[in-house]
């Protein structure tokens, strides 16, 4: 009987920390967040701050650690950061790792306030259009194209002509389908530079995805004309020629792959796919 009681009390314990930290975020989605990550060896929890240096990115202000008694009290454990700072800083790269959102209710209990002091120090400018744009663009670099409008859209409404703006609300357009708006922020942005590659390829997904395949084909074709960089017009290619290739048309599949041709080398990825594809519409 003891060793049942022992049993379910720590498997109370367990629920319990379950309960209150939930592992469903990624670093990516916690900006000026107080975070735990999962449970160490010794049933201590790792915590700080995670903000956006603009110069360093995605960082964390490293506290310390806790642990949780099975009342579901958090209690901060001897301090094992940097005596003189408080703190550690760790620069971070954007991963899948799973990690909590702690509650704001147990702030108390760890000692932090829901806004560090410092974190002022980063926050200056915020309404400005280079910071939202900055913001936007590193969002997007992360996948996190929803977030990164939030950012964009708000630049948008300030100066709709900022360098590089329209391209980059397209590219957080497309990315979750909004195909109608991506074009309109495009065109957008071809009036402002005319000559800019990047914004034609993006240009070209718009369509490609919109099934518009004639304006993929003029697309392709200014590109080809004002474009230095191959992989851009390489790309635009065998978009349209894996669209043909999936509805079973040889005739524009072959037209398509003989355009790429035109701009990569036999030896790259895009020909060996084409290839392939050849040979399983040839069956």
């Amino acid at each position: 009987m003891k060793y049942l009681i022992i049993f379910f009390t720590l498997f109370s314990f367990s629920i319990n920390a379950q309960n209150v930290l939930k592992f469903d975020k990624r670093n990516v989605q916690c900006e000026d967040k107080w975070v735990a990550y999962q449970m160490d060896k010794d049933s201590t929890y790792m915590f700080g701050f995670i903000y956006i240096d603009a110069q360093a990115g995605l960082t964390l202000n490293y506290e310390g650690k806790f642990k949780i008694d099975n009342k579901g009290k958090f209690n901060r454990v001897e301090n094992d950061v940097n005596s003189k700072t408080g703190f550690i800083i760790a620069r971070l790269q954007p991963n899948r790792v799973a990690i909590a959102e702690i509650p704001e209710s147990k702030f108390k209990e760890l000692n932090i306030q829901k806004t560090p002091e410092w974190l002022k120090n980063y926050k200056s400018d915020e309404n400005s259009v280079e910071r939202l744009y900055n913001w936007g663009y590193m969002y997007n670099g992360w996948n996190e194209c929803e977030k990164a409008l939030t950012f964009l859209e708000k630049a948008d409404k300030i100066d709709p002509n900022y360098k590089g703006l329209q391209t980059e609300l397209a590219f957080s357009y497309n990315a979750l389908g909004k195909y109608d708006k991506a074009e309109i922020s495009l065109k957008k942005a071809i009036a402002q530079n005319p000559k800019d590659c990047y914004t034609y390829k993006e240009l070209a997904f718009t369509y490609t995805n919109t099934a518009n395949f004639e304006k993929v084909a003029e697309t392709y074709k200014t590109m080809s004309k004002i474009c230095s960089e191959k992989v851009f017009i390489q790309e635009t290619a065998y978009n349209l020629a894996y669209e043909y290739y999936k509805i079973k048309d040889k005739v524009n599949f072959k037209k398509w792959k003989a355009e790429v041709e035109k701009w990569a080398n036999s030896d790259s990825q895009y020909i060996k796919n084409l290839i392939q594809m050849e040979i399983e519409l040839s069956k």
